[in-house]
């Protein structure tokens, strides 16, 4: 049963994952101490700007309005706190492997604020053995002992930026605490705002959890990128054969190509298991190959533009993209695939303009770009245009009928009926 009580939560990081926890409990009733080393978030957030797609300026002025939200960068709050939840980024660096600093970072700052009785939770993707070994370690180092005065769970989160289908309280919550204590302490928090919450054995096998859906997902759109160029060199549409496939009514789930994946959870969470797997002298070749499939896509995208060019060069041809983004309708750049292949096309020597609702200018190649208009004169100015981010309400239309030629790496065009200037990826 959840707790018969209003709770005090402390949300740190109020990024894709925060804000909308922070959202959840607050329309349960709950109190929520938001937190971000960030300071341009804070002041956002205290003049009511949303900086996160899914969020509009309506939404944080009812968050304010409950009298219950509170924000800024200080852990003094931390005090305030029944629950601790920690939503920061767990990137990996240049070699893929993990980087903890942020939630290490978190921990060591909470530590000094620690009561009796407060349950620590980490929602941020990481490898198998985080919460147990590296955050207990810290916690109990410092006087705590975790399942008797201070519990400590782990609660995958499960954040789908840009979709609408469900509701953040619909998704099931699944949670692992390092002792069953800390499970069933996690467990009533979590029923008090989400409609059903899964416990599991230990932090470890949810931390899992959330590696192995993202696995999944990771090989699955890594192997449709690696047919786009058997499907090229045979003739055939691998979109039509897509769409073909899904119709089987069991047994085949609908994965797209495109110029690769993006975002802070896919490419990201399957080489932290990787690097934890070496440990135990483990080797997982499906993760590694699909991670070279997906760091190569930006170049084949190139190759294709250039490719269709012909006789032009790269060097000799201007191109408008289409998004920049990581993925359709969010304004998140991370990881983002698109902006590699700019940049490929820029050090190619291409003259590129871009076009992203989301964003007015973005910096890359040690330059700055502003943003174009999709315009009917300016798509003619171009010698093609790429599209590498399918948002939503786009001119697509407008932009097939006066481009030279089109190269859509998502299927964008799918609806257009005269397809003579357009190639799929």
């Amino acid at each position: 049963m959840p707790f018969n009580h209003l709770q005090n939560i402390a949300v740190i990081g109020l990024g894709y994952v925060g804000l909308p926890l922070a959202k959840l409990f607050l329309e349960k009733g709950h109190t929520v101490y938001g937190i971000d080393a960030d300071k341009s978030k804070i002041k956002k957030l205290m003049n009511k700007q949303p900086y996160i797609s899914d969020f509009t300026r309506l939404e944080i002025t009812e968050m304010f309005g409950t009298g219950h939200f509170h924000v800024g960068s200080s852990f003094e709050v931390i005090r305030e706190a029944d629950s601790i939840l920690l939503c920061v980024p767990t990137p990996i660096d240049k070699e893929a492997k993990p980087d903890l600093s942020f939630v290490l970072s978190a921990v060591e700052q909470i530590i000094p604020y620690l009561r009796e009785g407060q349950l620590v939770v980490l929602e941020s993707s990481t490898y198998p053995g985080t919460t147990e070994e590296d955050l207990k370690a810290l916690i109990e180092g410092a006087g705590w002992e975790v399942g008797r005065n201070v519990y400590l769970a782990y609660s995958p989160e499960r954040i789908d930026p840009g979709q609408i289908r469900y509701k953040l309280s619909e998704i099931p919550k699944v949670v692992g605490g390092v002792t069953n204590a800390c499970t069933e302490h996690a467990k009533r928090v979590y029923e008090g705002v989400f409609n059903k919450v899964i416990a599991v054995s230990n932090a470890r096998t949810a931390e899992m959890t959330k590696l192995i859906e993202n696995y999944q997902r990771f090989v699955n759109i890594s192997l449709m990128n690696d047919l786009v160029r058997i499907c090229e060199a045979m003739s055939i549409n691998l979109w039509e054969v897509i769409q073909a496939a899904s119709t089987k009514p069991y047994g085949f789930m609908t994965y797209y190509p495109g110029p690769g994946v993006g975002g802070h959870c896919i490419p990201v969470d399957p080489m932290y298991l990787v690097w934890k797997a070496k440990q135990y002298n483990v080797d997982l070749p499906f993760i590694e190959l699909s991670h070279q499939v997906n760091e190569e896509m930006p170049w084949n995208v190139v190759s294709r533009v250039e490719k269709a060019l012909l006789p032009l060069t790269l060097a000799q041809s201007s191109i408008m993209v289409i998004g920049v983004t990581y993925k359709k309708n969010v304004n998140d750049l991370r990881e983002s695939k698109a902006l590699q292949v700019v940049e490929c096309l820029i050090r190619r020597g291409a003259s590129v303009s871009y076009y992203d609702p989301y964003f007015k200018e973005i910096e890359i190649a040690d330059r700055k770009l502003k943003r174009s208009e999709v315009t009917a004169k300016n798509v003619k100015k171009h010698d093609c245009l790429l599209i590498l981010t399918d948002h939503s309400g786009q001119p697509y239309e407008l932009i097939a009928k006066h481009a030279r030629l089109v190269v859509d790496t998502r299927n964008a065009t799918a609806s257009i009926v005269d397809k003579s200037n357009i190639i799929l990826l």
